[in-house]
């Protein structure tokens, strides 16, 4: 595939519909860097329960908000950050869920995001975003936009096999419950709602395997690249 340098892929979609580990395997493939943002939000997650706050407050939000960014300004690394085997606990995710939807932290997180996606490294030809409005509102000049989704009978079905698996006892009926939720969460907010941008194309994972999900995204990777 013949890429170009500053080639920006924006990954959307619902919760647990195979985004991420798509996401991992496109940027692996093409040699592209990698940015989980909704990681990002877990950090900021982490941040506020670890100082024993409220997520749902505003205020103590915020604080985490710019914990974090202060975390990242001294750090060696932004991976070492968002790669802590902590933000992949289950609270952190619901309590990510809800401080996303809060439009100061959403402002105060756009310039990291966007600020990787324009510069991921002269060992990188480009970058792979994955989220809930990367290609709407993150980076809307991307080169490719995909929406990954599945229904969410299934989504609950692999999230409670991946949580069991982990030793974490949950009931595919609670995580069911919760996955929509957030779902209506992420799809009402007032800023940013999680929806497919115009020119994304959606890929529905429900009867996809891994293999065959990342078959078609570079598929439809490879077409997009060929008209630049």
């Amino acid at each position: 595939m013949d890429t170009k340098k500053n080639i920006i892929i924006s990954v959307d979609g619902t919760a647990a519909s195979g985004k991420g580990t798509l996401s991992q395997k496109i940027a692996t493939t093409l040699g592209f860097a990698y940015m989980d943002t909704g990681a990002l939000y877990r950090a900021v997650a982490y941040e506020i329960l670890q100082s024993g706050n409220d997520p749902e407050n505003e205020e103590n939000a915020l604080q985490g908000t710019k914990d974090l960014i202060n975390k990242i300004a001294s750090a060696n690394s932004l991976s070492d950050i968002l790669h802590n085997p902590a933000l992949r606990k289950e609270e952190i995710g619901e309590a990510a869920s809800k401080i996303a939807s809060q439009n100061n932290v959403r402002k105060c997180l756009i310039d990291i995001q966007r600020n990787f996606a324009k510069n991921p490294g002269k060992a990188y030809s480009g970058a792979v975003l994955d989220g809930r409005d990367i290609g709407t509102i993150i980076c809307p000049e991307a080169s490719v936009k995909l929406f990954i989704t599945a229904g969410s009978e299934i989504r609950a079905q692999r999230r409670t096999k991946e949580l069991q698996s982990k030793g974490l006892d949950v009931t595919y009926d609670a995580v069911l419950k919760d996955m929509r939720a957030r779902d209506t969460r992420d799809a009402n907010r007032q800023l940013a709602p999680m929806k497919p941008a115009k020119d994304a194309i959606v890929l529905d994972t429900s009867n996809l395997g891994q293999d065959e999900m990342l078959k078609k995204a570079l598929q439809i990777i490879e077409g997009k690249l060929s008209t630049l």
